[in-house]
């Protein structure tokens, strides 16, 4: 974070110093809720959990180098007694980022936010200083907290911006305002929770309203409900896509024998050839969507291109692909699911199959639970389920209880039986399964809600190969 004194940050946030000796003194490392991550010169935030009240480790905090502690009460060592420690540190970054001017690029969608972000960071990171969201810690503490690792020197902030709910993302602008607003698409993730795709799409269009004149809306054009937000906004809107009319659009959209995207990028200042480290067709629309914010910034085209198709990704369990040495593919997307990137997942575990399968290797898609579909639910599994058999996936291993057994049902319904699906009852069971059947040359998706934790199923296939699998046991 810039420096400040403690003497200033009361102000801004509006608390009251207690056992500070010097109010001069100032705050010159990072600002941080997790005592363990304190270091010389540091802020901490002490949050009161569900089951830790950060205002126990204050003593911990200061002894390791922490300047003082935002608190909601005295904690015997120097602190900024406050009411709401996270209204305060949202106060704190948005005073920040306003003194920094820093460009603040914010995005938002049902999918695909955290890998665009990623794509958009790599990008500009070649043009300029950038901060970035790291992971997915796109909520009202995350998103300030990222904020506030911006410096001087900062030239583009980044920030991946979730909702569970009308106002969430209204909220979140509020503490970073954006000049350059994204909107991804429109799903299905927590549609328990909104009740319907027109609720989901009014939160996400929450960020195009917020944009100055001089600002830019990034928008879909191939999803009807995001070009829709147009009217919204008093921003100029930029479309992206495949669609004809997209000003930052692709052509010739191809996949390598690897299940990588290939493509010609369009943008208003010239043409250049994409091929993207990245696996699946679906990330095609979030290169463009990266393009997109990177043009606006004023980079220009063939390095915007070249950014691309070097960028990597930069957040775990996200297409994670890690070939054993006795040729088995893991896929790692376990972090999350939601029907789109399910079934995302699953076109390119069957892209990624077709070179295999020319081998005798097979494509095994081991799925759990989507979580938060409400009343969608039995019927999304089953969507799932059925698109399994229809993209010809060898095995299905559906872990987990009832949602499980809905992926299951749709596979059985859509004319999957015998031994090409299985139903399990936990990971375990999955790993079990899979270390008895697997060969060289098959490919191995895991993908499920995080709340699941799937993500153990990978994490113990990749703990060496068939052969030291069977001399562990």
């Amino acid at each position: 974070m810039i420096a400040l004194s403690l003497a200033e940050i009361a102000a801004i946030v509006g608390g009251q110093s207690c056992d500070i000796p010097d109010p001069a003194v100032q705050v010159t490392g990072s600002v941080v809720i997790d005592s363990r991550q304190v270091a010389p010169g540091s802020l901490f935030a002490a949050f009161a959990g569900e089951h830790l009240d950060g205002h126990d480790y204050a003593r911990v905090a200061y002894e390791a180098g922490a300047v003082a502690v935002l608190a909601t009460r005295p904690v015997g060592v120097p602190a900024i007694v406050v009411d709401d420690v996270q209204g305060a540190l949202g106060a704190l970054a948005r005073e920040v980022v306003l003194r920094l001017g820093t460009d603040v690029v914010a995005l938002t969608g049902s999918s695909g936010k955290t890998s665009t972000k990623d794509l958009i960071a790599q990008v500009l990171q070649r043009h300029a200083p950038t901060v970035y969201t790291p992971g997915s810690l796109n909520n009202e503490i995350g998103l300030p907290l990222t904020a506030l690792t911006a410096t001087a020197e900062t030239r583009h902030l980044v920030l991946e911006m979730g909702a569970r709910g009308i106002g969430h993302i209204r909220y979140l602008t509020g503490l970073t305002p954006p000049r350059i607003g994204l909107v991804l698409n429109v799903g299905t993730a927590h549609i328990g929770e909104f009740g319907g795709r027109e609720q989901i799409a009014e939160a996400k269009g929450e960020l195009v309203e917020v944009l100055p004149p001089d600002g830019c809306a990034v928008l879909n054009a191939d999803d009807p409900l995001v070009r829709a937000m147009a009217p919204r906004t008093k921003a100029r809107v930029v479309l992206f896509g495949e669609a004809e009319d997209a000003d930052v659009r692709a052509e010739n959209v191809r996949l390598t024998a690897a299940g990588q995207p290939s493509f010609r990028l369009h943008t208003p200042s010239g043409c250049s050839d994409v091929t993207l480290r990245l696996y699946g067709e679906h990330h095609v629309s979030n290169a463009l969507a990266a393009a997109a914010v990177a043009h606006e910034l004023g980079m220009p085209v063939d390095e915007i291109a070249l950014a691309l198709s070097e960028a990597g990704t930069l957040s775990r369990w996200r297409m994670e692909v890690t070939e054993r040495p006795d040729g088995v593919t893991v896929v790692n997307d376990a972090y999350n699911a939601n029907p789109e990137s399910m079934r995302a997942a699953l076109r390119a575990l069957a892209a990624m199959g077709e070179a295999s399968r020319a081998k005798g290797g097979r494509t095994w898609a081991v799925l759990g639970p989507m979580a938060e579909l409400g009343d969608e639910s039995l019927a999304e599994h089953d969507a799932v389920g059925r698109l399994a058999v229809r993209l010809n996936v060898s095995k299905l291993v559906a872990v987990g209880d009832r949602e499980a057994s809905w992926l299951q049902l749709g596979a059985y319904n859509e004319g999957s039986w015998g031994e090409e699906s299985v139903h399990v009852s936990d990971a375990q069971a999955a790993v079990d399964l899979l270390r008895s059947e697997l060969r060289p040359g098959d490919v191995v998706l895991v993908k499920a809600s995080r709340s699941i934790g799937l993500e153990r199923v990978a994490l113990a296939l990749l703990d060496g190969g068939v052969e030291g699998e069977v001399a562990a046991r």
